[in-house]
């Protein structure tokens, strides 16, 4: 079976998981997708991770505007 990279759809802060993938064929994906892909890759002993990211504002944490303790020692 051949999959079309294109027709695969991985939604923001998701992850495939791809079973029996060659290294050839992930060298293969990785031409194909290019160097500017906003997806990470990840190959372990014939298993494909692809993940992509959240949006960069919504993986930003919240800032802590809690106040810090102050040191009572002397």
């Amino acid at each position: 079976m051949l999959l079309e990279l294109q027709r695969l759809s991985v939604p923001p802060g998701q992850r495939v998981l791809l079973r029996d993938v060659s290294w050839q064929e992930f060298e293969t994906i990785l031409q194909e997708l290019g160097e500017h892909r906003a997806a990470r890759l990840a190959y372990d002993m014939g298993t494909l991770e692809i993940m992509t990211p959240l949006p960069e504002q919504a993986a930003q944490s919240p800032t802590d505007d809690t106040p810090q303790s102050q040191n009572t020692k002397k």
